[in-house]
Order: C-alpha cells, then structure tokens, then sequence
C-alpha cells in the first residue's frame, strides 16, 4: 500500500502511494543539493520551504516556493537546492 523510500544518505526520504489519478510521493529534503531521474513525467509541488530547480537543457536554477509546482519530463534528469528543509508532493504521470 505504502513504499518508503530514502536517498541520498537518508537526506530525502519519501512515501510513495496510489492515488485515482496515478502513483504519488510525498517526501522532505535536508538542506543540500540533489539530483533525480524520471521515469515517467513529475508534477512536483512544494509544499513547504523552497526549492531551487534545474531543469533538463538549462543551465538556470528557478526558485519554487510553498504552493509552486514544476513539471519535468519523463527519462531525463534535474537538479533541486534546498536552502532549508522542504516538503513536496510528487505526482507521476
């Protein structure tokens, strides 16, 4: 019903679960610096403290905050900062 899942020497942690829709995540971040693959496309929405991303292709970090989501697309992969600690709601699609 539930997958927890830790990255990052336990840094990030998150629980996966089935929604309607599809698979989702929520998780938190420690401060630091962190990169992630897709497998499917993310909607990642911040729900507290913030993150700056980098997206496949760019070389510019964008700042998300509470209540702020991003999409990245499937087999790629992007970079998140969080400048404090930070929660997030992850739906793959």
């Amino acid at each position: 019903m539930f997958n927890v899942n830790e990255y990052f020497d336990g840094n990030v942690k998150s629980l996966g679960f089935n929604t309607s829709e599809g698979n989702a995540s929520i998780g938190v971040m420690a401060t630091g610096e962190y990169e992630f693959g897709t497998d499917t496309v993310e909607f990642m929405t911040v729900t507290s403290g913030k993150l700056a991303v980098q997206l496949p292709g760019s070389d510019q970090w964008k700042d998300f905050e509470q209540g702020e989501t991003f999409t990245v697309d499937a087999k790629v992969k992007f970079t998140v900062k969080a400048e404090e600690p930070t929660s997030y709601l992850c739906l793959y699609r």
